[in-house]
């Protein structure tokens, strides 16, 4: 298993599904686990997990959250359409 990290900035509160309320704004640590697919003729990964930490009232939480979700998230707040979503940029 290997673990990659990333920092993600949201210009607008934004929600993601299983995490109750609106989020600020703000920069957030992005924690993403993927396995090694055996028996190809490539090195290929599979993502098994997406980790969002938050920090709410001073505590910090780790939320494992839909990696599609928090990418359309990530398009909204940019401005752009999420393909098939039906919504349009504000």
């Amino acid at each position: 298993m290997r673990t990659s990290r990333e920092t993600v900035t949201f210009k607008q509160p934004f929600t993601l599904s299983g995490i109750e309320g609106d989020l600020p704004p703000g920069t957030y640590d992005v924690e993403t686990d993927e396995v090694l697919i055996a028996d190809l003729s490539f090195v290929a990964w599979r993502r098994v997990a997406t980790t969002i930490h938050l920090r709410r009232a001073g505590v910090s939480q780790a939320h494992r959250v839909d990696a599609v979700d928090l990418d359309a998230s990530l398009l909204r707040d940019a401005g752009l359409t999420v393909r098939g979503s039906g919504e349009n940029p504000a």
